[in-house]
């Protein structure tokens, strides 16, 4: 009966062959070796019970060979290696993210979702730097004139689409070392150091994105009172209801749950920047061939306080027009693997730049020189007669109403996110009872804030211009430089390493003598301003 007991005896080339699952089981062999040594002392009852309980044994271990990872070959592995290396920065990416979904806050994990295109990013980054704002560049030509507006635009537009271009790369970069980064105070936190994204660009970009939904909703109300006073010249209702008005339309959109659900009305916003664009350089065209329009004069400024202010003040408006300041978040909505995505989709976008800005800016400044007010649209009523057609006017200030709101909606998801972070809870689902009921409160507050400033401070363009000298300019046109520079390290005797720098330099200049000469312009118009005035 011993025999039954032994050890049994494998060949060579099957041990070589069940190495893993020998090794699966070497254990189990080593606790049972000391019981086999002594089982000739054992009795008959004890002998079968011991010899029944190893055939279980055994069956167990040769049912649980089906379970093992299987054991791929070394020619098969030689073979799909370099499948492998193809797909490695995809896996490293996504594996990332799935590791830390679970660590992710509630605003990354809800509002910031990675599921867009390049498509989508281009959709998102027109709307955000494609807005009524670039209705007042023939008002910034009034200070620069015909060669400095040119260049400037110009300028402008080649800094900043170089600028977001390198922000992209390091996020990329970052992404492909495993630490993906979906907010730009993330990004300051890891490269900068924890103090910078915390007090430093966390706030700045706050008081950047809250501020531009702000001027949103005044810009909405004061568009929606031109609508009325076309049509009812003497009507009676004020600035503020208006104001009120708009407010209750973004108070819709905020419920958005996430940035990537707002690619359809991003979609929408970019088909109305290039309607009402269209439609502000036909009017201008227009007028500027009849005898409707202001005699054209093309002469700066003869003081030279107001000159050199007015140069700045002008300077700062362009740089302001093109900035964005959510450019990580915008590249957090993509689905990684997100290399190359956003070049595609800065191309998009600025190809939509170059049509809008340059035909608004020159068409605007060339129908009504040194006389353009800070919204073109304004040129085209004077003292509350319309210098074209009724209708045209109505079209164009509701494309421009409808455009508003969909900017105003994506300068919220920063303020969206950082709401979701502190009253949802991520381990609850998105639609949940639990994040429903406190998200819909949140945003309706804070589009509710947004809107009772912007009723109260009807100048409060004058404070966006601060905020856009001490913030658009930091984030825009300084730290994306700064950024590459330190995550890329390039050599000191390098053309890029300088070049950055220059640009930092300079536009650190820039913004400080921006916010200097926006200061000026609020104390100058300091006597003016009143609570919920009707301007």
């Amino acid at each position: 009966m011993g025999t039954y007991f032994q050890t049994p005896v494998v060949p060579e080339n099957n041990n070589n062959n069940n190495n893993n699952n020998n090794n699966n089981v070497v254990n189990q062999n080593q606790e049972s070796s000391s019981s086999q040594e002594s089982k000739d002392e054992l009795d008959a009852g004890a002998l079968f019970v011991l010899q029944s309980k190893e055939k279980r044994e055994r069956k167990r271990e040769r049912m649980g060979t089906y379970f093992q990872t299987p054991v791929v070959p070394e020619n098969e592995n030689n073979n799909n290696n370099n499948n492998n290396n193809n797909v490695v920065n995809q896996n490293q990416e996504s594996s990332s993210s799935q590791e830390s979904k679970d660590e992710l806050d509630a605003g990354a994990l809800f509002v910031l979702q990675s599921k867009g295109s390049w498509v989508h990013c281009g959709y998102h980054l027109t709307t955000s730097i494609v807005a009524p704002a670039l209705l007042s560049l023939p008002y910034a030509f009034k200070y620069l004139g015909w060669a400095g507006g040119m260049i400037c635009l110009i300028a402008g537009a080649l800094v900043t689409f170089y600028e977001y271009n390198l922000l992209s790369l390091v996020l990329e970069h970052h992404a492909q070392l495993g630490r993906r980064h979906l907010r730009f105070r993330d990004m300051a936190h890891d490269i900068l150091g924890p103090r910078w994204g915390k007090y430093v660009v966390g706030p700045v970009q706050f008081a950047v994105c809250y501020g531009a939904v702000v001027g949103a909703c005044l810009l909405g109300g004061q568009c929606i009172k031109a609508i009325y006073l076309v049509l009812n010249p003497n009507g009676s209702i004020k600035l503020y209801e208006f104001i009120i008005i708009f407010g209750c339309l973004m108070l819709i959109l905020a419920q958005m749950p996430s940035f990537h659900s707002l690619r359809h009305i991003s979609l929408i916003s970019l088909l109305l920047c290039l309607a009402y664009s269209a439609a502000a350089t036909t009017g201008s065209i227009y007028i500027g061939h009849t005898s409707k329009g202001p005699e054209k004069d093309y002469s700066l400024p003869t003081n030279s306080q107001d000159r050199v202010f007015g140069l700045f003040n002008g300077i700062a408006i362009i740089a302001t027009t093109f900035g964005n300041g959510i450019i990580p978040e915008i590249q957090a909505t993509l689905a990684p693997p997100v290399k190359g995505k956003m070049f595609k989709g800065l191309s998009v976008c600025y190809s939509v730049v170059c049509v809008t800005f340059f035909s608004v800016a020159v068409s605007g400044y060339w129908a009504f020189g040194n006389q353009a007010e800070g919204q073109i649209l304004s040129n085209f009523v004077v003292n509350g007669n319309p210098l074209l057609p009724k209708w045209f006017i109505f079209m164009t200030n509701a494309f421009v109403i409808l455009q508003i709101a969909a900017v105003g909606v994506i300068y919220l998801q920063p303020t969206n996110e950082v709401l979701e972070g502190v009253f949802s809870d991520p381990k609850s689902k998105q639609f949940s009872p639990r994040n429903v009921i406190p998200r819909v409160i949140s945003r309706s507050i804070s589009v509710a804030i947004a809107t009772t400033i912007s009723a109260m401070l009807p100048f409060f363009g004058d404070i966006n211009g601060v905020i856009g000298a001490f913030g658009f300019l930091p984030l825009d046109f300084v730290l994306p430089v700064i950024l590459f520079n330190l995550t890329f390290k390039p050599s000191k005797r390098s053309f890029i390493f300088w070049f950055n720098l220059s640009i930092a330099v300079v536009f650190s200049i820039l913004g400080i003598i921006g916010s200097v000469a926006a200061v000026r312009q609020i104390v100058i118009d300091a006597k003016s301003y009143t609570l919920f005035a009707n301007v």
